[in-house]
């Protein structure tokens, strides 16, 4: 939606948004220095506190675009690990001999 047309407001929200989303992903990927890289240099242009202004949205919109697919690799390769919980049923045991109550 950022390459769309919106009021000012909406940038500024989605400024803040991305930036605590870069500072999240830098945090959570400390260990891996492209990442910390990239993310750093997405919050660095996005952040709502300094602003860094281009002037024309033609140079904005690849930044969008590219910034929004970083964001969506970063979630698919570092999905977290779910593990199945598996709930057996006890089941009775069927004894062919006498059993002792």
């Amino acid at each position: 939606m950022a390459v769309l047309k919106a009021p000012r407001e909406y940038y500024w929200l989605l400024r803040t948004v991305v930036s605590i989303g870069a500072v999240l992903v830098i945090f959570k990927n400390i260990a891996t220095t492209y990442w910390v890289l990239l993310f750093l240099i997405v919050a660095i242009l996005f952040n709502p506190i300094f602003p860094i202004y281009l002037y024309k949205k033609v140079l904005w919109m690849p930044l969008d675009i590219i910034t929004g697919l970083l964001f969506l690799i970063e979630i698919i390769t570092n999905k977290p690990k779910t593990e199945k919980v598996i709930i057996q049923k006890k089941e009775e045991k069927k004894y062919r001999r006498d059993r002792i109550l």
